[in-house]
């Protein structure tokens, strides 16, 4: 079985005959900008996958990727689950992403955050930047000195802060929506819930499911973060490779994704897949038909992991945390709508999630399709308030 550690190794998902822009046509990129300020260590890229409902907002990762190829591919697929994310969840944003290739835990400082931060403006609004995996509050705060393309920063400067919040609540709503498909309630009380990371995300989605009486195990690569998690919410540590094999109801994979693949799909023994993480299934078509014939149900995860989006995007006309955690809410509904279309055509779930983000994105791309500074969207409240935040 692949395990953890050759998830985040592996070179096993890196063509050898890599080609930058087969792959941006392939997944229908716009554009990719590679940032390098060796002076004080960064090394970044950002990928604009598509700006149709606006220009694109995605987060930044920090991640110690084992080469350059798979720190393009990751955000290749990244920035393009932003997209779709976008337009399943109604807003008039695009998808795009970034990647600092670096280890967060020795490599962080505020001169190389702050040379990515003039990176993010010189792109004049085409990327919005936002906090992901690897990154804090404070890394936000020193992009922010040099761009105002820039969500998440802490509430004492008028932001929204961590978004990991609202995420794990976006979770637990499409985690509910899918018990209520799978078993005729949304009730979690006595389901075991398997949670993959415990990371900010996973940590607070855990409060969410004891809070209802679920029996909880964790697992992440980092155990003291679990073992933290664990205490916090009675719930039962086990070893990272063993949350495949575990007797479940719901999986929930909140840190890598390409988790549910080839190798791992066959050790899972649960009614659902709901999680956090991005791309969890490794291969969209292939797997998600899999996990019919397993009769696993799978809530796409750029659908129930939008609350983050969703939360950072209202900082664009002035942040309402309680309007924020409304509109994360309907991730309910989404969920259902999205199994319904599922049911109805006969295909998975993450086919019918695509058909309806797609139909959104041509439709308003009749307008017209690719964003600029001087284009109408940049004309609206949204933007007015964005530009004159600094």
């Amino acid at each position: 079985m692949n395990t953890t550690a050759d998830i985040i190794d592996s070179e096993s998902s890196i063509d050898k005959d890599f080609q930058l822009f087969s792959d941006m046509t392939q997944l229908e990129h716009e554009q990719i900008v590679f940032c390098s300020r060796p002076e004080v260590g960064l090394k970044a890229i950002i990928a604009i996958h598509d700006t149709t409902l606006g220009p694109a907002l995605g987060g930044t990762r920090m991640w110690n990727y084992t080469n350059e190829q798979q720190a393009i591919r990751d955000v290749l697929r990244l920035s393009r689950g932003m997209s779709y994310k976008s337009a399943i969840s109604g807003l008039n944003l695009g998808g795009g992403k970034a990647v600092i290739i670096g280890d967060a835990q020795k490599q962080k400082s505020e001169s190389l955050f702050r040379a990515f931060g003039r990176f993010v403006d010189g792109l004049g609004g085409r990327y919005i930047t936002a906090e992901d995996v690897g990154m804090t509050e404070q890394d936000m705060e020193w992009i922010y000195s040099e761009t105002k393309y820039v969500t998440g920063i802490p509430k004492h400067m008028g932001g929204s802060g961590n978004p990991s919040p609202v995420t794990a609540y976006g979770v637990y709503m499409g985690m509910k929506a899918s018990a209520k498909r799978a078993y005729g309630s949304d009730s979690l009380k006595g389901k075991r819930i398997g949670i993959q990371g415990a990371g900010s995300v996973a940590s607070h989605l855990a409060q969410y499911v004891s809070k209802e009486g679920a029996e909880i195990f964790i697992t992440d690569i980092f155990e003291e973060k679990a073992k933290k998690v664990a205490k916090e919410t009675g719930a039962k540590l086990v070893k990272p490779d063993d949350i495949y094999t575990l007797e479940l109801d719901i999986f929930s994979p909140c840190a890598l994704g390409g988790v549910v693949n080839d190798d791992t799909i066959n050790y899972l023994k649960c009614d659902i897949v709901a999680g956090g993480a991005n791309n969890i299934l490794d291969e969209e078509k292939k797997h998600g038909r899999e996990l019919i014939e397993r009769g696993i149900l799978y809530a796409p995860d750029y659908v129930i992991n939008a609350g983050g989006l969703i939360n950072v995007a209202g900082e664009l006309e002035g942040y309402n945390e309680k309007l924020a955690m409304e509109k994360t809410a309907r991730i309910y509904d989404t969920v259902l709508r999205i199994f319904d279309v599922a049911e109805q055509h006969k295909i998975p779930t993450i086919a019918a999630s695509n058909r309806i983000a797609e139909e959104r994105m041509r439709s308003v791309g009749r307008v017209g399709n690719i964003y600029s500074s001087n284009s109408h969207f940049s004309q609206r409240k949204g933007q007015i308030y964005l530009r004159d935040r600094k």
